[in-house]
């Protein structure tokens, strides 16, 4: 592509394409130290950069290399993590000083291991950055004490600390993928500790075989006898103004010993091909973070190996999106026997090759081959083809968690059917466990392992012990993979569709579907409860007939009090819901908040019974009831009587918190599995958000119960009595209305009085024919009789500008 122009158009033109994608919420969260997840933690003052792990076969050893040491971790026990031994292994000052020389800062100068691998049966093989000259020694697994003096390590360790690098010891050989110098210019990967006649071997300094790579991992199929790296680079076949970065794979054979004149002690069967995590009509994911290696089922080919990565893209349209591809052993090889590209040393473009076809690259047994054949192979080794991922399609996608480690297990569920479950470390700090499925991805749960993002983590399986070890900047976590004693009822155990887990009816608990032989509920595909569980919920009847007012929390409350009902939530995927006893819940009355509660005013037609649900995958179960009463009813009709109260017994339920809401004890749509001898509102329910404790009531107090639900039906079939209210309400009523009445009519005489007054300065027709001589009289007279009618108090009425007037608006005793 040699248009830059037409790249953009293309990647806009992908953006738009790109299908909405479902997000991806974790079923169940817990959070630091929760009691429903039960993790081991080992830290020790002076342990620090866990960077590296390594697990002996049985899984009760766990070696750590850390910064300046190396460790010895006893994890046998099951609830301690127990330091057996450990092996100081720190630069002398005069290293340190050198390396702050060199510019370097001195919390980069100690010693962080990066190389921890079994040499044999007695002894681990380890190497160190050391102060920015890298160190490597042979340590005794059972005293960790060295065997010899550490020699040098370039090529086989990393310079600097936070450079990722891979290692793998096959048959006391060394494979490694690093850089080779101080500057980090000169990736290689190589082999070292070669035997017999072999020689080491190391990749050819000619351009275009690494270009600026970031090492992953590393994995080794016994079948091929090859080496497989996985790793991200530039990929100079794309002309693109900025560097596209690309995901590799590369494989060399291990019996190459290099050529007899071309390629001396250099690798004749090197060749890599680009990992494409793309779906249809999307951009591709193209920068890979870690992979891991999932061995094919038994008694299944060597080909059927499936490896799954983590990707992430440099598109900003996938920007914070973390994507899961699958890829397989014999896609991969597929790929490495097809054609290949072929890089013009003039002008530095790629090409797919015409010429004619004089050997295969990545063929082992070519250090035997000619001259000609190794020059062939020397320029061509980037396969023409890419390997796409299983299924032309994503294993999982995430929109909100960015992820940068993941380990895979195969696991067998009830139904004998294997399932591949997914453990992946957010950058945020939690593990994701999730259970890929016909449907797509489903996030059992996540557990947060650590607090703060930290710099440098490693993640290592231990299939046989069933646990999971993350490595942070304080110590060691130990995670284990099945959590099954947390659900502690039938359909709980089922809608968390965890292969690891079945409900066992015969123990009436939610136990490891491979420590049982009995026929389990269980149904990770689909998370049936009615087929899994083998009962039938009751129906919205059931749960509010006549004589069958289910018992609650009772809430007390005041006329025109705002009130609030809390719900739980069964799990983050469930909604709720809530109903009343022949009644719905009209808009208009009530608020349905986002966290589930219930708000709306007290109010005659309000108070009553209320009943949250939650529904999840089409199951539906009760998670708190609530009985809501006026405050002067309750004292006026009962005034010795008080609800009865709740009576916890203790549980040794570990996962009784969780973050979704330290679940109270349901009175589930199915009682079999809990109390099969009692009705389904036989155990009171409560909605305590901090306990999770299952209640019951005693004989006398589900009389008194009994008793004061009766006198309650009672009182509400005869009706409350409102005649003082009713009294006062319509006296008030009457005083208005007299009263609005009076003002309305003194209003009207006034303005229609208004209407028949002259007004002040206009003559009349009579003042017109009046001489000028009986103007003046008048006017005498007017001034004496005002006086003397304003100072007796003998004025009738009084208008607004000061005249006083008669019956027809003229003045007494003066001839018309």
């Amino acid at each position: 592509m040699e248009n830059p122009s037409l790249l953009s158009l293309i990647v806009a033109l992908l953006g738009f394409l790109s299908p909405c994608l479902t997000r991806l919420t974790p079923r169940v969260s817990f959070p630091m130290s929760s009691p429903g997840r039960h993790l081991t933690r080992f830290s020790c003052r002076d342990v620090s950069n866990t960077t590296t792990l390594l697990l002996s076969e049985d899984g009760d050893m766990l070696y750590v290399g850390a910064r300046d040491a190396v460790l010895a971790l006893d994890v046998s026990h099951k609830d301690a993590i127990i330091l057996r031994s450990k092996l100081d292994w720190s630069p002398s000052e005069k290293d340190l000083e050198q390396c702050s020389m060199k510019g370097k800062k001195m919390a980069d100068c100690p010693n962080f291991i990066r190389v921890l691998q079994f040499l044999n049966t007695t002894h681990i093989y380890a190497c160190g950055t050391f102060a920015f000259s890298p160190r490597c020694t042979y340590i005794h697994s059972e005293t960790l004490t060295m065997s010899i003096k550490p020699d040098e390590g370039r090529g086989r360790c990393p310079y600097d600390p936070y450079q990722r690098n891979t290692a793998i010891i096959v048959d006391g050989e060394l494979y490694t993928g690093t850089v080779a110098d101080y500057r980090g210019n000169r990736p290689v990967i190589s082999r070292h500790l070669s035997e017999a006649r072999r020689v080491d071997l190391k990749l050819d300094d000619t351009l275009g075989w690494l270009e600026d790579p970031t090492f992953i991992s590393s994995s080794f199929s016994p079948d091929e006898e090859k080496i497989y790296f996985f790793f991200s680079e530039v990929g100079r076949e794309y002309d693109f103004i900025d560097k596209f970065i690309v995901s590799r794979v590369a494989q060399i054979c291990m019996s190459d010993v290099g050529g007899q004149r071309t390629l001396q002690r250099r690798w004749t069967t090197f060749a890599k091909a680009q990992l494409l995590c793309q779906a249809d009509n999307e951009l591709p994911y193209n920068v890979i973070q870690d992979i891991d290696t999932l061995p094919p089922a038994e008694g299944a080919p060597a080909d059927d190996t499936v490896f799954y990565g983590i990707f992430t893209s440099q598109w900003s349209v996938n920007s914070g999106r973390s994507a899961v591809c699958s890829f397989r052993l014999t896609d991969i090889k597929s790929v490495f026997s097809g054609n290949y590209k072929v890089l013009n040393r003039d002008t530095l473009q790629w090409s797919t090759r015409v010429q004619e076809k004089v050997a295969n690259p990545g063929e082992c047994g070519l250090h035997n081959a000619s001259d000609n054949a190794l020059r062939f192979v020397k320029e061509n080794f980037l396969a023409d083809d890419s390997v796409r991922p299983v299924g032309r399609s994503l294993s999982m996608v995430s929109t909100d968690h960015n992820y940068s480690h993941l380990t895979v297990q195969r696991v067998k569920g009830a139904n004998s059917k294997h399932y591949t479950v997914l453990f992946l470390l957010t950058e945020s700090g939690y593990i994701h466990k999730a259970v890929l499925l016909q449907s797509g991805a489903h996030i059992i749960e996540e557990i947060q392992v650590f607090e703060q993002p930290q710099p440098v983590k490693s993640l290592k399986l231990s299939i046989p012990k069933g646990m999971i070890y993350v490595g942070t900047s304080e110590g060691v976590v130990r995670v284990p993979t099945a959590n099954c004693s947390f659900y502690w009822t039938c359909p709980q155990c089922v809608l968390a569709r965890d292969p690891f887990c079945g409900w066992d009816p015969a123990s009436k608990a939610c136990v490891e579907a491979s420590n049982t032989q009995t026929s389990l509920g269980q149904d990770t595909e689909k998370g049936n409860v009615e087929e899994a569980c083998n009962s039938v919920s009751f129906t919205h009847r059931a749960r509010f007939g006549p004589n069958k007012l289910p018992a609650g929390e009772l809430v007390t409350v005041s006329l025109n009090e705002v009130v609030r009902l809390q719900c739980p939530a069964a799990s983050q995927l469930s909604k709720q819901l809530w109903e009343r006893p022949n009644s719905r819940l009209s808009s208009d009355l009530y608020l349905h908040l986002e966290d589930g509660s219930l708000s709306f005013v007290a109010t005659p037609a309000t108070l009553g019974h209320y009943l949250c649900l939650s529904t999840e995958n089409g199951y539906q179960q009760t998670m708190a009831i609530y009985h809501v009463k006026q405050k002067s009813i309750l004292m006026a009709q009962t005034p010795g009587y008080t609800w009865p109260q709740t009576h916890p017994i203790p549980t040794t339920k570990a996962g009784l918190h969780a973050s979704v809401g330290t679940w109270p004890k349901r009175a589930d749509t199915r009682q079999q599995e809990t109390e099969p001898t009692q009705s389904s509102w036989d155990t009171q329910v409560t909605t305590r958000q901090r306990d999770r404790n299952v209640t019951f009531r005693t004989e006398e107090s589900r009389q008194k119960e009994a008793e004061f639900r009766d006198g309650e039906l009672l009182l509400l079939a005869r009706g409350p009595c409102y005649l003082k209210e009713l009294v006062v309400v319509s006296v008030l009523l009457v005083l208005c209305l007299s009263l609005l009445i009076t003002m309305l009519l003194y209003v009207i005489r006034q303005r229609c009085r208004s209407r028949t007054a002259p007004q002040a300065g206009t003559p009349t027709r009579h003042s017109d024919r009046r001489t000028p001589v009986e103007q003046e009289a008048l006017r005498g007279v007017l001034s004496k009789r005002n006086g003397q009618a304003l100072h007796s108090g003998q004025a009738s009425r009084l208008v607004c500008n000061g005249a006083l007037t008669g019956s027809n608006g003229h003045l007494p005793n003066t001839p018309i």
